[in-house]
């Protein structure tokens, strides 16, 4: 791929073609009289529309499909996993738009039958074709290019990378300050003779522009901003990330790993592990929202009852590579709690009493209930229910200034629980907490997350008969 244009241009025609065809085809006479002898499909009239209609029908379902596939469009070009559930999750808006469109104009309304039958196919042959056109062609070779912060660590990784080495990026004040301390004839600013491409912010133009393959990770420290938000762009876009050895730590890097260059396990899950893991985030929360929805309603009225204020309230929290996302949890503080103090861990974390907590919020807590608006954060895929319990963007930043290795919990989504909540660890113990979250890192598996999930539920049992019984 030569460009984003050319992919922008081929997953838009595929979209449209794709949509065509299946259109036709499920508006074929023979093909819905085959369909309505399913029972479910039975009482469905066989309407399919002509002429004027057709066209009109044809059109405005092109329209819905190619304009809710706009963020797709963007190049992102071998995450297979993530093209196929961001597929077909817009296929299943464009049926609900489709379905809205026809329940309140009648002029533009797809036959019920067409819809039903023009949705599985589309879930299928639109996922299929961003997955195809993000397949390269292979005869230009492994692409390669060195991402760093120091010209001696790129000097040094890169002369060790097999394959086409392209060039490398590193940030502009490092070649700034080169510049002013070394002649540029000595080599400072030019490591094992490539080009610079540019300084750290270009690095998803370049990853899709240059159609690298493998990003070499250069960093001096494999714990900063930096060599996280480099990690975060080939998670994004598929790309495979390697370190040096010399420069690597066992918790970021694949066992079992030959050669001066070793892979950084950005997805240590296998395929199908990643995908029993995600069916499973998906089935806890939803059975949990369903199976709590009285006791969801119950909270709601107290809280409202206790001092009318609002019912949920929105954090900040760090995800994967340092990035953020928002979560929900129920109100347990009075309003504005931290407008004087900030954001600060709870005393109660400690083991003491929180004045700014309420009576109400108090039983929450003691009772885990105050999480369970993060059951919807895990059905969004923003949390798993199994990973290291995130942390304030704040409170991560005055960690880290006193926690050496930090950062290394964010090499795996977060989650409701963990190993650290299990064994009653919080984020006043926060080098204990650490501790445990690195063995998650390295030990995680589907099993150890069912034994820290069915740990984690029997305690909540038991500390809401506690609660039940001194109340």
């Amino acid at each position: 791929m030569d460009s984003g244009w050319r992919y922008r241009v081929a997953s838009v025609a595929g979209v449209v073609v794709l949509t065509a065809v299946a259109v036709a085809l499920v508006n074929n006479a023979t093909i819905q009289s085959i369909a309505t002898t399913i029972p479910i499909l039975s009482r469905l009239p066989t309407d399919p529309p002509t002429g004027p209609e057709f066209t009109i029908e044809l059109l405005v379902t092109i329209a819905v499909v190619v304009s809710v596939f706009l963020p797709l469009y963007k190049p992102r070009p071998r995450r297979i996993l993530d093209a196929i559930a961001l597929a077909q999750k817009r296929v299943l808006v464009a049926a609900l738009v489709l379905a809205t469109i026809g329940y309140f104009d009648y002029s533009y309304k797809l036959p019920r039958l067409t819809v039903v039958l023009v949705t599985p196919l589309l879930l299928v042959a639109l996922p299929a074709w961003f997955v195809w056109i993000r397949k390269r062609p292979s005869s230009n070779g492994e692409r390669t290019i060195v991402v760093g912060d120091n010209l001696r660590v790129i000097d040094e990784v890169a002369s060790v990378v097999n394959g086409t080495l392209l060039r490398y990026l590193c940030p502009t004040s490092v070649i700034t300050t080169i510049e002013q301390t070394e002649a540029i004839a000595d080599g400072g600013t030019n490591p094992s003779g490539l080009e610079r491409l540019g300084g750290l912010s270009r690095i998803e133009d370049v990853l899709v522009e240059y159609d690298i393959d493998t990003v070499v990770l250069a960093f001096e420290h494999a714990d900063r901003a930096e060599f996280f938000g480099a990690l975060d762009a080939c998670y994004e876009y598929g790309v495979n990330a390697k370190v040096h050895r010399d420069h690597a730590d066992s918790v970021l890097t694949a066992s079992g790993g030959v050669g001066t260059l070793v892979d950084v396990e950005i997805e240590p899950w296998d395929i199908q592990d990643y995908i029993l893991k995600r069916a499973f985030d998906i089935a806890f929360a939803s059975a949990g929202l369903i199976a709590l929805s009285p006791v969801i309603v119950g909270i709601v009225v107290a809280i409202k009852l206790e001092d009318g204020g609002s019912i949920l309230y929105r954090q900040d929290r760090t995800a994967v590579f340092g990035e953020t996302f928002s979560i929900y949890k129920f109100r347990s503080m009075i309003e504005n709690a931290e407008d004087e103090t900030g954001a600060k861990i709870s005393d109660e974390d400690a083991g003491g009493v929180d004045p700014r907590v309420t009576a109400v919020g108090r039983v929450l807590r003691q009772t885990h209930l105050d999480e369970i608006p993060q059951l919807w954060s895990i059905l969004r895929g923003d949390m798993s229910v199994v990973g290291p319990r995130p942390e304030r963007p704040v409170l991560d930043s005055d960690i880290q200034t006193g926690v050496v290795d930090w950062q290394k919990r964010w090499f795996v989504k977060p989650g409701l629980t963990g190993p650290a909540q299990v064994n009653h660890v919080t984020g006043k113990e926060p080098g204990e907490k650490l501790r445990y979250d690195i063995e998650y890192v390295r030990d995680q598996s589907f099993s150890y997350n069912m034994k820290l999930v069915s740990r984690q539920v029997w305690s909540v049992i038991i500390d809401i008969i506690m609660v039940h019984r001194n109340h």
